[in-house]
């Protein structure tokens, strides 16, 4: 009898097993090279994951990052070289992620341009112990097959959630922030926060190394099931978005004010009077489409100037508020002069129109180095940014209720970046306000990046963000994360716009918070670890 001609089916499974087997090949070639050739590669999966990140929002980049690097953990001879290979793995990731930092320090060369390469290196060198013990850590587990990519995604998630805390804290760049790209995708974040999305895009960047492993069939399975997950994702996201309701707050039209100056001259003394004019003439522009303002707001230290101390500016300034409105603006405060000690805080002031200061708010979390100098008697140097004293910190979040607006919580530069801990708990704004300088890092990735965290927050928290910025990006963006208004980076202008409602409830993650990211992650890893020791 002749032989039967393969069907659809066998051709199917010869093709996985080709590609499995391709697979095989690349993943065994790496046990023959040298230590340096490995770190240098984990180097550069380092610096290739962060095409995914805002603003390029090159996902697919993450595939081959994280399973080169989950195949790097595998070729690596002992612990101390997976520990390496890690460490190197985010130094790329890092160094390349928070490259505008650096063009902070070139706004006042003379002063700390010298720093600047030493800057990529000094903030990306510990950051980088992230993924190195992720990496020591995941090795350890035992078993393998999808649950152990599972377990290495739980480490990477947890990685994130403490660098949150640590050392003050900085989450910039995490992993579920590439979804910004995807106004479907990010709605998931009202339900798990970026961090269960982090867990997600880890699962399934790195699930494509088990193919290479023997088994049953069981890559592709998993495959199947994760990237299933993302796609019911999507899909679920897209349907949240098709029934959301535009609605905004009754009589509240808000003003953003963007006069652009850079940062080399805000805080000149001979052109203060000038900053200030050029934000009240954007402030009483009339546009023709749009009914007058009912409130103006302006950005971090638009007014440079220790303006509730100062009568006749706050006078001036008060001319183009609304009547019965307020202006908004960040400004520096002091201690009164009556106080001994002199202190500084980074604030918010609401002056109403007849000139007076009716509240303000200190920002709380400083960032080192740039409003604050730690250990500053061992370094003897000055932070970067203008003064010789360093910023106090105000006592905590805090919710503002000004006249004419709802409950508002305000937030200061890059308060905003820290999921589950932007409000006050114990009395809920209805929407959040972010005042922001992202002058200092020019045309780079960071305000994009930026903007992309507070876009989070808004779904998170099913909160309305306006973002202010001084040149840019600023905008008002609903409680489902969708930019209504938006004025770019580098522009120079003002943009009305309503003020977007709050759900009328707050979503999942809001409500349980870093709770919920705990119980998220111990689920995981239950079932990352009973999937990894079963047996094929």
């Amino acid at each position: 009898m002749g032989e039967t001609a393969p069907g659809p089916d066998s051709r199917e499974v010869a093709g996985f097993s080709s590609l499995s087997g391709w697979l095989r090949r690349g993943r065994q070639g790496l046990n023959g090279w040298p230590a340096w050739r490995r770190y240098a590669l984990a180097f550069g999966l380092g610096l290739l994951a962060t095409g995914a990140l805002p603003p390029a929002y090159l996902i697919f980049l993450l595939i081959p990052s994280f399973t080169g690097l989950y195949w790097l953990m595998d070729a690596a001879p002992g612990p101390r070289s997976a520990l390496a290979t890690g460490w190197w793995f985010g130094f790329g990731y890092f160094a390349a992620g928070f490259y505008w930092i650096t063009f902070a320090l070139l706004v006042y060369p003379d002063r700390f341009g010298w720093l600047a390469p030493v800057a990529v290196i000094g903030l990306a060198a510990p950051f980088a112990l992230y993924p190195a013990l992720v990496v020591w850590l995941a090795r350890k587990v035992p078993g393998g097959g999808p649950g152990r990519v599972l377990m290495f995604a739980v480490l990477w998630t947890l990685a994130e959630w403490l660098r949150a805390w640590v050392f003050t804290g900085f989450p910039w760049n995490l992993a579920g922030s590439v979804w910004a790209g995807s106004e479907a995708v990010m709605q998931a974040a009202a339900l798990t926060g970026i961090y269960g999305l982090s867990l997600l895009t880890v699962t399934a960047a790195a699930l494509p190394a088990v193919l290479a492993e023997d088994g049953r069939g069981r890559g592709w399975k998993a495959l199947a099931v994760v990237y299933g997950v993302l796609a019911l994702v999507w899909f679920g996201g897209s349907l949240r978005l098709n029934g959301a309701v535009d609605s905004f707050v009754p009589d509240v039209r808000l003003r953003l004010v963007q006069a652009n100056i850079p940062q080399r001259l805000k805080w000149q003394r001979p052109l203060r009077q000038s900053h200030i004019q050029k934000h009240m003439s954007l402030s009483a522009g009339r546009h023709a489409d749009t009914p007058p303002p009912t409130h103006i707001i302006w950005g971090e230290t638009a007014a440079p100037l220790f303006l509730a101390n100062d009568p006749a500016r706050l006078g001036q300034v008060a001319s183009v508020v609304p009547p019965g409105g307020l202006l908004i603006t960040g400004a520096p405060r002091t201690t009164p002069r009556r106080e001994q000690t002199f202190r500084v805080w980074n604030s918010l002031h609401a002056v109403n129109d007849s000139g007076r200061v009716i509240a303000t708010y200190d920002k709380f979390h400083l960032v080192p180095f740039g409003e604050y100098m730690p250990l500053k008697k061992l370094l003897k140097l000055d932070k970067i940014t203008a003064g010789g004293t360093d910023f106090s910190a105000g006592p905590g979040l805090r919710t503002l209720r000004l006249p004419g607006l709802p409950p508002v919580g305000p937030l200061i530069c890059y308060e905003v970046i820290f999921p589950g801990a932007v409000l006050d708990r114990r009395d809920r704004p209805h929407w959040l306000l972010n005042l922001t300088n992202d002058a200092w890092y020019g045309r780079t990735a960071g305000p994009y990046q930026h903007l992309a965290a507070a876009r989070f927050r808004a779904v998170e928290e099913g909160l309305a963000v306006v973002r202010v910025a001084n040149t840019g990006i600023s905008a008002v963006i609903d409680a489902y994360g969708r930019p209504v208004a938006r004025l770019g980076l580098g522009q120079q202008g003002a943009i009305d716009s309503r003020l977007p409602t709050a759900l009328a409830s707050p979503p999942l993650y809001a409500r349980l918070g870093n709770w919920l990211t705990a119980w998220l992650l111990l689920s995981a890893a239950v079932c990352g670890w009973l999937l990894a020791v079963r047996r094929p």
